[in-house]
């Protein structure tokens, strides 16, 4: 019986000021790879220093989450960026968490990035280099995540960086292997068994079913999941269940 592994991000730190998102310290004791808010769509430096010392303390793996610099619309708004801001504006997200781990005295281990930046990167070979090269002058140890198939995994790969091919738990697919726009409407996976069969679908057969009812290859490194509120904070405790019944082993990838 094949063996298979699987590592469960989620992004978090996103509170900033007098404004407090999400459910960090639970979701913390389920996950093994955080992506951290750097400042720019979210969290601010109180949230990152104690973000880092929670995931720390839970053996989680840390990773920044540098995304466009819209705070108020929260990095989900394309913008038009040139690929040289885009390389200064990520390594300069990437240097301000390092700065928290090193505090901490804890490596930073993978760099994910946020938004409408990690679409744009999807299928943009121009803004993916500019992130890959900016997570390798800053620190080439760092493990890239990028959606399965991307442009952003080829930029890691010709850059020479470790990556990691992504897939969703609660989001639907298109043929052509990318995730269905959020504008619409059958973006999200509401119901907690179907995205966990999808999951399992993902990791066991290394396909996933896209809206049209067609199989699109995929590779399943890490799987995000969303605990934002505590519907989702359950399905990411059941999920976790499910892969334990199915002998998945769960560990953050570069482990």
């Amino acid at each position: 019986m094949a063996q298979y592994q699987i590592d469960l991000n989620s992004d978090i730190g996103e509170s900033f000021g007098l404004y407090t998102m999400g459910l960090d310290e639970d979701v913390l004791k389920v996950i093994t790879s955080a992506n951290v808010a750097c400042g720019y769509h979210a969290g601010d430096h109180n949230t990152m220093y104690e973000t880092v010392q929670t995931a720390k303390a839970n053996g989680v793996g840390i990773g920044a989450h540098p995304g466009l610099p819209d705070l108020q619309g929260f990095g989900r708004r394309q913008i038009a960026v040139s690929p040289k801001d885009v390389y200064r504006f990520v390594a300069y997200q990437i240097g301000a968490l390092n700065g928290f781990c090193r505090v901490h005295n804890v490596e930073m281990s993978h760099v994910k990035a946020h938004g409408a930046l990690y679409h744009m990167a999807v299928n943009d070979p121009a803004i993916a280099a500019a992130v890959a090269q900016a997570v390798k002058d800053v620190d080439p140890k760092l493990i890239l995540f990028g959606l399965s198939g991307s442009e952003l995994l080829r930029a890691g790969k010709n850059h020479g960086l470790s990556t990691a091919s992504e897939v969703f738990a609660d989001r639907t697919y298109q043929p052509d292997g990318t995730l269905t726009p959020r504008s619409e409407q059958q973006a999200m996976i509401s119901d907690s068994d179907e995205a966990v069969k999808q999951v399992l679908q993902m990791i066991q057969e290394k396909v996933v079913t896209a809206v049209d009812g067609s199989t699109v290859a995929i590779e399943a490194d890490t799987v995000c999941v969303h605990g934002d509120h505590p519907r989702a904070l359950k399905f990411v405790q059941h999920l976790r269940s499910r892969l334990n019944e199915e002998g998945i082993v769960i560990k953050r990838v570069g482990a």
